[in-house]
Order: structure tokens, then sequence, then C-alpha cells
């Protein structure tokens, strides 16, 4: 086993993905079973994200779900990938993981991204605009006052049970993204690992930028992306072909819809465009068998210097997607529970 992956943690973010054949509330009650698994299995932490009004994603509500899969589990931290605060007022945030700080001590994550709604129609439902996310960095400071006490924006207003509880921040990287982490001086979780160059980019960028704080006192960079593994490097391609046809289709028709088995993919007709960037679709990711898989994510590792890489794999079958992450396990040599108190 390679040097740099025994000291690499290893996580995963689920994304709640709807299948053909199951609904909403099945793609949850998966989502909490896989991170039972997974705690078995030694992975670091599991994450979960928002998206709403999408056709082919569940998790609408992260820190509900976040509550469900921590009370499911009791070792391995839950958090999530990410709430997106433009969608909400910093102190409700606050409240939500001071709750779950209080239930689950010392295993919440509060990873942050700065999207907003799908679209306009959405965005009105939530009572949001585009230019909401320009304002990500004053939010997050207020967000961050809340647990510290320190927001001025609110003058004798408390976030509770928030307040004096240390809920480690992460900043979800796009754009602007590693810039604010930076300056924020808090971990930063950047994707995906298909743009290899322009994500090395954005992690220097953010290393030299980097201000110590009172969250952390160094840079700390996550690496996250599609990381699947079979007995066959054709198997393990079948893997990724549920997640390329859904994004292929949602780029052509406007609409991300649910997953597809690889059969029936393999019979779907497909125009020139839909074809083009359903094969894109299919390159870049670390994929293949162990030892593929050992030696891409060796070199990733060692070229970004990461201290943490995020899994976020989506396909039909959650049983192969299971066993990718056992194999994974075994060839990271996972295996020991995270320990409390560990960011």
């Amino acid at each position: 086993m390679s040097s740099w992956i025994a000291s690499t943690r290893l996580s995963v973010l689920d994304r709640s993905r709807t299948r053909e054949g199951y609904d909403g509330p099945a793609a949850l009650r998966d989502t909490v079973s896989l991170a039972r698994e997974l705690e078995t299995l030694g992975y670091h932490r599991f994450w979960v994200s928002e998206h709403h009004s999408v056709p082919g994603v569940a998790g609408s509500a992260p820190t509900v779900l976040a509550a469900a899969v921590a009370a499911a589990t009791s070792t391995i931290r839950v958090g999530t990938g990410g709430v997106m605060l433009p969608n909400h007022q910093p102190l409700v945030v606050a409240e939500q993981f001071g709750v779950l700080e209080s239930l689950f001590p010392g295993r919440i994550d509060m990873g942050l991204g700065r999207s907003v709604g799908f679209t306009d129609g959405i965005r009105r439902a939530l009572g949001r605009d585009k230019k909401d996310a320009d304002d990500f960095a004053g939010r997050l400071e207020e967000l961050l006052g809340w647990f510290t006490g320190e927001q001025s924006s609110h003058p004798q207003v408390h976030a509770r049970p928030a307040e004096g509880l240390r809920v480690p921040p992460f900043v979800l990287a796009t754009g602007e993204g590693a810039r604010i982490a930076a300056e924020a001086g808090l971990p930063m979780v950047i994707g995906d690992l298909r743009s290899r160059d322009r994500m090395l980019a954005g992690i220097e960028r953010y290393r030299q930028g980097f201000r110590p704080s009172v969250w952390s006192e160094r840079p700390h960079v996550t690496i996250s992306g599609t990381v699947a593994i079979a007995a066959t490097e054709a198997e393990a391609r079948r893997l990724l072909m549920p997640e390329a046809w859904s994004m292929a289709y949602s780029r052509t028709r406007g609409v991300f819809p649910p997953l597809l088995p690889p059969e029936r993919i393999e019979a779907l007709p497909m125009t020139a465009k839909e074809r083009e960037f359903y094969e894109s679709g299919l390159r870049g990711h670390i994929a293949g068998t162990e030892d593929q898989v050992l030696d891409a994510l060796e070199s990733v590792v060692k070229d970004s210097a990461a201290d943490e890489v995020l899994i976020t794999t989506s396909t039909y079958d959650r049983g192969s997607l299971l066993d990718s992450y056992r194999r994974l396990a075994s060839i990271a040599g996972l295996g020991t529970p995270a320990r409390d108190g560990e960011r």
C-alpha cells in the first residue's frame, strides 16, 4: 500500500440519487444504510448534499438527513456537502448545526457551498436570487460569528444552542470558493478529479492565500470526485454509465433524471450531442481494478498533497457501489473507526 494513501483520509459524499424503479424515500433510506456500512469499513466521514426540485436527487434537507445518518451510526463523522448558504439565513443554519452538535457531540461537520437554486423558478420558491451567491463571504462570516458570539449584525440576538460550540466548517470551493476559504482560514473541499490542472491551480491559490484562524491553523485540502473499483476495468466502467447518461440527459434536455441501469443505457438511441456528452462523462474518473485505482489515487494525492479524498460516486446498483467502497477500503488499509473530536 502506498504511503501517500495510508496517510490520507478517505470519506464519502452520497447525494441520495434516485433510480429508475425506486422513489425518493427509498433513496434517502439507501443513504442511511450506506452510512452504516461505510462506518464498519473505517471511512472517516459521511456527507450528504442539498438539491431542490431535482428529479434525480432526493436530498433536499441536508441537516435533517445528517441527523438521521448520525442517529444510525456511532463513530463516523457526519456532515453536509454542503448546505448552500445563499439559500438560508445564517442564524437558522447555525441553530441547525448547533442542535446536531449537541445531539452528536464531536461528530458533526459543517460543509458549506455558495450555489443557489438550479432554475429561476426554484430560486423564486426559495425566496432567493442569483445575486445572493455574491455575498457568500459575508454570509459565511456572519454564520461563524453565531458560533463564536462575535456576530454584530444583530445585537442582542444569540444562536442557541450553537453559540460556544465548535462545529468544523468546510468551504466547497468552486470559482471564488478557494479564495474565500483561504481568507477565512477554513478547510477547503475542491473537485473534481477530472479537471486535474484546474484543481491543482485552485489548491495552490488556496495555500498561498491561507490566513490562520480560530477554525484552522493551517490549510486543509480535501479533493473530491468519482472513484469506482470492480473486478475488471469493464465492470468499473459500467459503474460510471448511469451518472454519465444522467449528466448527458440533463445537458441536452435541462432535466436531471433518475439513474438508469447500464443495460437500459446500452439499448438507448442517442443523438450525436447526447453521445458526445455521455462519452465525456465516462472519461477522466478514477476507475478500474484495485491496482489501477491505487496507482491513480496515489498520483493525484501526491500531486495535490491533499489531506483527504472525498468520494462522490453515484451508480444504479447499490450493491456494486458498496462493493466498490469495500475494495477501496481494502486497498487503502482502512478499518480503524474515526476518533472523536478529529477533523
